[in-house]
């Protein structure tokens, strides 16, 4: 099955090749058809997921090339498999979004788009790091061309800036693979953790540093974490609307995947000695980020911004090495892409109808547009962390965490989250409130084709606010066996004795004198 979510999108990329162009309604049936069965076939992995184990499953694991020894090995595990079923939705957004706002290259887009969500799924379930990579430069091409030919008056700029950042640190991941290789003869992740767990290779503690950097520089820049984070206000703005959707709704997750899958487990070492000051840089950005949304008059552009403060928080989680901020990292990486997906299509309605993204030229648009206004607000209260709705689970459990292991650190990062609460609910009054200019007042509101997009990712942030269990125990297995096959998790509670159990609560109580903290692995006996 997880085959097929791999490929179909790319069968659909084969056919569309002999569709000729001057059939674009045909171009458009078969895309939205590939997209809504990829997302069926999708929605069908969580529930034959077992949870409870780490292993990957759904696996497939075959000998690609002998020479070098290059496998097809794919599977998802609780970390990758939300991933899978978030780009799968969100294509299937994106593909209804660009319904009626391509007219020109219809061919080219729809086959960029599905090609795009190949490349993306293809991330989250390779397993060999050679597969990996290649899927890594795949969603690389149809997205310099998204910005590059539908995007807005500085696409160029925008596609090309894109691509150099995002080239730079792939070349430095590519180094550290063939490096990886060279030292255990294969590049299957799971084989290389199998040689350092028996202890048949090692890698010293100078190999850990520079191969970390190398993987870590490539992840970085697509998270992106402060300051290697120039390129993506640029990209956004320029980006067509399922540009950006696709952009700060899976893209960036694959820089958070990569440190959790790769960075943690096969260099632990060095995750170790570089945790705090890659959680400075998290922190930074979390403040910076929110600070320079406040000021954006471009509303494409202050959404971007936000993105920069989000996934540093998301950074901050992993980093912790505490499995409760872990897990609400996880979390949270798909919570950013419902939410901020869904702002930027929101964004792009507004766009097609204004055709300005400045804040200056909107105000007053919930009078001519009610159900417009009232799905913004909902999806900025979901951005914001509301109780009941998506992002509060995944802020919480990450806040949560930090907190045992340094409050200073949840204290700087709950200052962002007040400030995303501010800049968020400012834009909405300055966009929807107040009394609506002569031009405004003719806003038409939305159509049935939005509506239905948007009440598809209002029923989702709904869903995964309410029904958090349901994602979070697929997740907990992976997590925790990150975090223990690294060596990184800093208290083992499910190992806790009996006499540090709260026996009128049954939660567990901390020892006196016990305070794990980052840079300090404790295990109880």
């Amino acid at each position: 099955m997880l085959n097929c979510v791999l490929f179909l999108p790319a069968a659909g990329t084969a056919v569309i090749l002999f569709l000729p162009r001057r059939r674009p309604a045909a171009i458009r049936a078969l895309a939205v058809t590939v997209s809504l069965a990829t997302l069926a076939l999708s929605v069908a992995l969580p529930f034959g997921f077992v949870p409870g184990t780490a292993a990957m499953q759904f696996v497939t694991d075959r000998s690609w090339m002998d020479s070098p020894a290059i496998r097809y090995h794919v599977g998802v595990d609780g970390i990758s498999l939300f991933l899978v079923l978030l780009t799968a939705f969100l294509t299937v957004l994106s593909v209804l979004i660009s319904w009626r706002s391509v007219e020109e290259h219809v061919k080219e887009f729809f086959f960029f788009l599905l090609l795009l969500e190949t490349g993306t799924i293809g991330v989250f379930v390779a397993v060999d790091l050679f597969l990996f990579y290649v899927f890594w430069e795949v969603t690389l091409v149809p997205m310099y061309f998204l910005i590059g030919i539908w995007g807005h008056e500085r696409r160029v700029y925008a596609a090309v800036k894109f691509f150099l950042f995002t080239v730079v640190g792939s070349l430095l991941m590519l180094v550290a693979i063939i490096w990886l290789y060279n030292l255990f003869g294969t590049f299957d992740s799971e084989r290389i953790l199998q040689a350092l767990a028996s202890g048949a290779h090692t890698l010293t503690f100078l190999q850990q540093f520079w191969l970390f950097l190398a993987f870590f520089a490539a992840f970085a820049i697509k998270v992106p974490l402060f300051p290697l984070h120039t390129w993506l206000p640029d990209a956004h703005v320029e980006a067509p609307t399922a540009g950006s959707v696709m952009l700060a709704g899976v893209l960036l997750k694959m820089g958070a995947y990569g440190l959790l899958r790769f960075c943690l487990p096969l260099f632990p070492d060095a995750a170790h000695a570089l945790a705090t000051p890659i959680i400075v840089l998290a922190l930074v950005g979390i403040i910076y980020g929110s600070l320079v949304a406040m000021v954006q008059p471009d509303l494409k552009k202050l959404i971007a911004y936000s993105s920069v403060a989000h996934l540093g928080l998301v950074v901050l989680g992993i980093f912790s090495f505490n499995q409760l901020a872990v897990e609400g990292a996880v979390y949270q990486m798909l919570n950013h892409g419902v939410s901020t997906g869904a702002l930027f299509l929101l964004v792009g309605m507004i766009y097609e109808r204004l055709h300005s993204r400045q804040i200056s030229d909107m105000g007053g648009l919930a009078t001519p547009a009610p159900v417009l206004a009232t799905l913004f607000l909902i999806t900025t209260l979901s951005s914001i962390g509301l109780p009941l709705l998506n992002n509060f689970v995944g802020e919480f459990l990450i806040l949560l965490g930090v907190q045992q292991e340094r409050t200073l650190y949840t204290a700087l990062a709950a200052t962002g989250v007040v400030l995303s609460a501010a800049y968020m609910l400012w834009m909405y009054q300055r966009v929807f409130l107040g009394e609506a200019s002569e031009r405004n007042q003719t806003f038409p509101d939305l159509d049935r084709r939005e509506r239905g997009i948007l009440l598809a990712a209002v029923a989702l942030m709904l869903l995964m606010g309410v029904r958090s269990p349901f994602f979070l125990r697929r997740m907990d297995a992976s997590t925790a066996a990150l975090l223990d096959r690294a060596g990184l998790r800093e208290t083992r509670v499910e190992r806790v004795v009996p006499s540090e159990v709260a026996p009128a609560s049954g939660r567990f109580i901390e020892p006196p004198g016990r305070r794990p903290y980052i840079g300090t692995t404790e295990v109880v006996p």
